[in-house]
C-alpha cells in the first residue's frame, strides 16, 4: 500500500461544482468519458460520489452504488499526470470501505478488457474476473468487452 506521511491525500464528497475538473480529467484518460449528465445523474441518485485531494488539489473522483448487501464501482479516474503514483490504489481503497460502511458484502466493477492496468490493480486489492460482457463499451472502433469482476468485503 502507498504511503503518504503528512497530509497530502484527502477525500471528500464530488458535489455539481466539481463537474468541469471532473470532466476534464475523463477527456484526458479515456477515448469516451462519462458525460456531466451521467455524474449529474449520479448525484441525483444519491450514489457514492467522491473526489480525491492530493495536495489540495482534485486529481481522481469515483462513483459508487451501494444497495441490498452489493456495491458496484461505477468509475474510477485519476488524472494522467497523477497516475502511477499510487493514489489509484488509495481511492479503491476507500471506496471499497464507503461500500462497507453501506453495508455491502460483495463489490462488483467493470473493466475495459484492454486495460490491463486497472485489471492488475484490481486483481492485486482482491477482485477476481467473474465474467465477461462482449461489446460492452463503445469504442472509437466499435465495441470492447469488458471484464467483469468481484470482491467478498
Amino acid at each position: 500500500m502507498p504511503r503518504f506521511l503528512d497530509n497530502s491525500v484527502s477525500f471528500r464528497a464530488m458535489n455539481e461544482r466539481d463537474l468541469d475538473r471532473v470532466l476534464q480529467i475523463e477527456k484526458n484518460i479515456t477515448e469516451i468519458p462519462w458525460t456531466r449528465r451521467n455524474f449529474q445523474d449520479c448525484l441525483n441518485s444519491d450514489y457514492h460520489c467522491r473526489v480525491l485531494c492530493y495536495d489540495s488539489k482534485h486529481i481522481g473522483h469515483s462513483v459508487l452504488s451501494a444497495a441490498v448487501g452489493e456495491a458496484h464501482l461505477l468509475n474510477i479516474s485519476i488524472d494522467l499526470e497523477y497516475q502511477g503514483k499510487g493514489l489509484g490504489r488509495l481511492l479503491l481503497q476507500h471506496m471499497m470501505v464507503q461500500a462497507m460502511q453501506h453495508g455491502a458484502k460483495l463489490a462488483f466493477l467493470e473493466v475495459r478488457d484492454s486495460n490491463k492496468v486497472a485489471q492488475s490493480l484490481y486483481l492485486d486489492e482482491g477482485f477476481n474476473e467473474v465474467g465477461r460482457r462482449v461489446g460492452y463499451y463503445p469504442a472509437r472502433k466499435g465495441r470492447e468487452d469488458a471484464v467483469i469482476m468481484a470482491m467478498e468485503l
